[in-house]
């Protein structure tokens, strides 16, 4: 689903953030991504949404080569991912319901298929009866499955999360991880990008470890804490 070879990419000034990545991740498997401030976590990120190019090597996604995608087909590749940040960028005078149509509203759903996405993804992240709330009269990690909801609205096949636990405490920070790996269960490729490395060994999931732009460990099995 998601497969790097041997990709490089260098900004302006002769910065390297990445330096021979080369990685798989197949359908339905759930992976960590981790590293130091600076090791290219966010740069490989930013690669598969395609915000940036590599400078060398294949970035393919469900077999396609990202750097052969026209402009014009970028929006359409897009609608298979879901994208969950640490802060989540809700809109704090819409309802619950609001925030989770959005991105189909952008893409052009119908009314019809909009209310039953949007109830299905409330319902998959526990919030279904929360649907008519501002997201101020929410706790911070209701807050954050209301991002999740939103995030996989459309049913991606890939799932990316930048830090998603960032602002929670350790144990909702867990429950975060159980959704995904939820996710991962029913076929959803999920890749986290993460400083936790208490939470990662907890979940005994495979740790991709960027060091200096470098991929040190794309096999690893994190054990058990």
């Amino acid at each position: 689903m998601i497969r790097f070879e041997q990709v490089h990419k260098r900004y302006p000034g002769g910065h390297e953030a990445l330096a021979g990545v080369s990685f798989e991740l197949g359908a339905g498997e759930f992976a960590f991504l981790t590293g130091h401030s600076g090791a290219g976590k966010s740069s490989l990120l930013r690669l598969i949404l395609l915000l940036e190019h590599a400078s060398s090597g294949q970035v393919l996604i469900n077999g396609r080569n990202l750097g052969r995608l026209h402009r014009s087909q970028i929006p359409h590749y897009r609608r298979n991912l879901g994208v969950v940040l640490q802060n989540h960028h809700l809109l704090l005078d819409r309802s619950v319901y609001d925030n989770v149509a959005l991105p189909l509203l952008v893409s052009g759903y119908r009314p019809r298929d909009i209310g039953r996405r949007v109830r299905a993804a409330l319902d998959k992240v526990g919030l279904l009866t929360r649907a008519g709330n501002r997201p101020l009269e929410l706790s911070s990690g209701e807050q954050q499955r209301v991002g999740i909801a939103r995030a996989v609205v459309h049913t991606p096949r890939i799932l990316l999360a930048d830090e998603p636990t960032g602002n929670l405490d350790p144990e909702l920070s867990a429950e975060i991880m159980q959704l995904f790996s939820a996710f991962s269960d029913i076929g959803v490729t999920v890749l986290v990008a993460t400083h936790d490395i208490g939470l990662v060994g907890a979940l005994g999931k495979r740790r991709l470890r960027l060091s200096n732009g470098r991929l040190a460990a794309a096999d690893e099995e994190v054990a058990v804490a």
